[in-house]
């Protein structure tokens, strides 16, 4: 069974550098351009089921992925993107160049970031996105699905991978941080996980 693993496309927020976390900031008009490309070019391959975030920039990233076809989104709560507490809203480039702040380990030294203050850890978000693997994904191989899709969040998705390539935190970012609309793809057998392709766009980058 193949799985994409999406993230969301572009928002306001995310053009500003906002830390958005939890926030329910919807999709900006590229982000809306990016994931109708991506649906498009997209058309003809088969999802037996798409799986989103129900955060809103998720969920319409979704749905302008599945377009005009009759396929089920079912929305988890475990795919919400992880909780940066006090951060959220915050210019992340300031937070990241504030050495006194935890975030500035964030994306370099990610196992010594401390969730701030109503924040979620790393090993918490890790925790639910295995949850939902095991709980939802895993068994769906036995029903003879052939292609699901998840469409998460940036740091959401990479704790997926943590979970896939079998490693800690120390290891979050492996493979980079997500473009929007990026599909990673991956293969699930008897054998396990396969990570076929961590990169791929299906739209045209400005």
């Amino acid at each position: 069974m193949e799985i994409y693993i999406v993230r969301h496309g572009e928002t306001i927020w995310n053009a500003d550098k906002r830390l958005q976390g939890s926030c329910d900031i919807e999709l900006n008009e590229y982000g809306r351009e990016l994931a109708g490309e991506t649906g498009r070019n997209l058309e003809d391959v088969h999802f037996d089921m798409i799986y989103s975030s129900p955060l809103l920039r998720a969920y319409e990233t979704a749905n302008l992925i599945r377009g005009h076809r009759n396929i089920k989104i079912k929305m988890d709560e475990r795919l919400r993107e992880l909780n940066f507490g006090i951060n959220e809203g915050e210019d992340f480039s300031k937070l990241l160049a504030d050495e006194s702040d935890p975030f500035h380990y964030f994306f370099k030294e990610p196992d010594k970031y401390v969730a701030p203050e109503y924040g979620e850890t790393l090993e918490h978000l890790c925790e639910r996105a295995k949850e939902f693997m095991q709980e939802v994904i895993e068994p769906l191989a036995a029903l003879d699905h052939t292609r699901v899709m998840i469409v998460g969040h940036g740091a959401l998705n990479k704790a997926i991978m943590c979970y896939v390539k079998q490693h800690g935190v120390d290891k979050f970012w492996s493979g980079g941080l997500q473009k929007n609309c990026n599909v990673i793809i991956v293969n699930l057998d008897e054998k396990g996980y396969t990570v076929i392709d961590e990169t791929r766009l299906f739209y045209d980058e400005r």
